[in-house]
């Protein structure tokens, strides 16, 4: 059994409308509706944008891509957050809170018998259905979900030792080169060990021809 992995381009192709659709469109509306409406307006025309989109999608039959799911499990902490306290403190804190969540649900959906790295890699790259039918592929989402749930925490907790030991301008900084290189080599770590895992199970993975 072997499959294609699509070239970086096609990959780019393929995630980028859902990268927009889960990251970039809430962010856009969060800033559009807090001009207009306030902070308070603004997370609640955000987290409905998420939720409206994932209707949208059920109701058309669509497929729901899991990084929207994430997006609004993401904003719901925050925003349940945001009604709770007004700091500063605690704004700057939501993040961590949702990264949290977005962790614990990696991790709980493995035992729940749906692996979440399982949903999220039609979102980046196509795979065959007999691939993805293969239990040993299975098996590895299940492995995969694990390792991404426990970078997610360890992605808040850094973050939160930051946001309590530095100055707001250092804590934004190195907030954001702590977390790209996080999950770049979390990224870069669960493409080198799914082709690995795939040949021992004599799945070839080959990069498709330009």
């Amino acid at each position: 059994m072997s499959f294609e992995i699509p070239r970086l381009r096609a990959l780019a192709r393929h995630a980028l409308p859902n990268i927009i659709e889960a990251s970039l469109i809430p962010l856009a509306v969060f800033y559009l509706a807090m001009w207009a409406l306030g902070v308070w307006g603004a997370l609640g025309a955000a987290l409905a944008w998420s939720y409206g989109a994932i209707g949208f999608r059920i109701a058309t039959r669509r497929r729901v891509p899991g990084m929207l799911i994430l997006g609004a499990l993401g904003l719901t902490a925050r925003t349940l957050v945001a009604l709770a306290s007004g700091s500063v403190f605690i704004y700057f804190l939501q993040p961590s809170l949702g990264t949290i969540a977005v962790a614990g649900t990696f991790l709980m959906s493995v035992p729940a018998g749906r692996p979440l790295a399982e949903k999220l890699a039609g979102d980046f790259c196509p795979i065959p259905p007999d691939v993805m039918a293969h239990p040993n592929v299975a098996s590895f989402f299940a492995r995969v979900s694990v390792l991404w749930g426990f970078v997610f925490l360890a992605n808040a907790g850094a973050t939160i030792y930051l946001l309590v030991s530095q100055s707001l301008g250092v804590y934004l900084l190195a907030k954001t080169i702590v977390g790209a290189a996080l999950t770049c080599s979390a990224i870069a770590f669960s493409t080198w060990w799914f082709v690995r895992h795939m040949h021992r199970h004599g799945i070839t993975v080959v990069r498709a021809a330009a």
